[in-house]
Formats: C-alpha cells, sequence, structure tokens
C-alpha cells in the first residue's frame, strides 16, 4: 500500500531530475486505493477523532495536490521527449519509464508532431490538402435537404452563395441546381 511519504518522494525525484523517474507499474492503482481508504476516514466523523479526521483530510487534500504535480511535471517531460523524438527520430531514451497511459501519450504527440512537420513541408512545397468543401451559387431555389451523414442542410434560395461538401456539390451540379464558384 502507498503512503504519503511515497506520493511525496516520488513527486521530489520528479522535481529535481531532468529525466523521467520510474514509478511502480500499479501506482496510479495504488494512489487512487490511498485516496479512497483516506477520504473514507475522513467521511467518518466520530466526536473522539474530529481533530484526527481533520488532520486526515488535511494529508489528503495535500496528497491529491502532490498527485496533480507530478503528474503534471512528467507530462512536460513527455512533451519534451516527444518533441526530441520528432525531431531527431530517437525515441527510446526514457521510454521505459513511462506508465503505460503517458505511453499512449508519447505515442500520439509524436504522430501529431510528425504530421504537422509533413503538413509543413507540404505547404512549403506548394501542394494544399484537397477541401472536400466548395464554395457554390444555388441556381434554383433548394428546400432543405439532408447530407451523408444525415445533418440538415438549408434551404437555399437562388443566388446565395454556400460552402457544401464536394459530394452533395457533384448530386447538386448534374441536377444543375448549383455553379461551383471555386473548386479549392
Amino acid at each position: 500500500m502507498i503512503t504519503y511519504n511515497d506520493i511525496y518522494e516520488a513527486l521530489r525525484k520528479e522535481r529535481y531530475n531532468e529525466q523521467l523517474q520510474i514509478l511502480a507499474r500499479d501506482f496510479i492503482q495504488q494512489c487512487g486505493e490511498y485516496f479512497k481508504d483516506k477520504k473514507d476516514f475522513s467521511e467518518k466523523d466520530s466526536g473522539l477523532f474530529s481533530d484526527i479526521a481533520a488532520t486526515g483530510k488535511k494529508k489528503l487534500e495535500n496528497a491529491i495536490a502532490m498527485f496533480r504535480e507530478l503528474l503534471m511535471r512528467r507530462r512536460k517531460k513527455i512533451l519534451n521527449l516527444a518533441f526530441v523524438a520528432s525531431e531527431t527520430g530517437i525515441s527510446k531514451k526514457d521510454f521505459d519509464n513511462l506508465l503505460d497511459f503517458e505511453r499512449e501519450l508519447f505515442e500520439e504527440i509524436v504522430k501529431s508532431l510528425e504530421k504537422a512537420d509533413k503538413n509543413l513541408n507540404e505547404s512549403m512545397a506548394g501542394d494544399r490538402p484537397e477541401s472536400k468543401f466548395r464554395l457554390v451559387r444555388f441556381l434554383e431555389d433548394v428546400s432543405e435537404f439532408l447530407d451523408l451523414n444525415g445533418n440538415s442542410i438549408g434551404p437555399f434560395e437562388k443566388g446565395e452563395v454556400a460552402n457544401i461538401e464536394g459530394d452533395i456539390v457533384e448530386i447538386l451540379s448534374k441536377d444543375k441546381r448549383v455553379e461551383v464558384i471555386d473548386e479549392n
């Protein structure tokens, strides 16, 4: 069972070390059990132990604050690791020190950073990702209708301009109800 001092010590190590510190694989679950036990104890309001209950409640509040700070510090380190990994391609440093949910976070951040770099490179090369919406002008009044996802669109009046999904524009163009203004 984890104690207040264990949470304090984990936070202290995380604060004063640049690298991500090793935590037990079940650290989060143990903290959850600790918080639940302390909360249950503090809710038992007996007259004899009211000072002990108040002290326990304050200790619980401090433990929760330390736990949150610990997670925040670890997230900052994970963000830094992900940034370094996306820039250098090396992602194994401190990887073993990540908890399971932190490993998933790390991988998602690296993927997002790589996608952003790819989009930046495409933009610099002049390649614009194709937009799935197109700007059209209605050639006649069109009553309300459903898009491909079942959402209602319209109604539209003759001459009105709208930005509509490409697949719907194709259907409306075939029926000569719209003219495409901008192909994107």
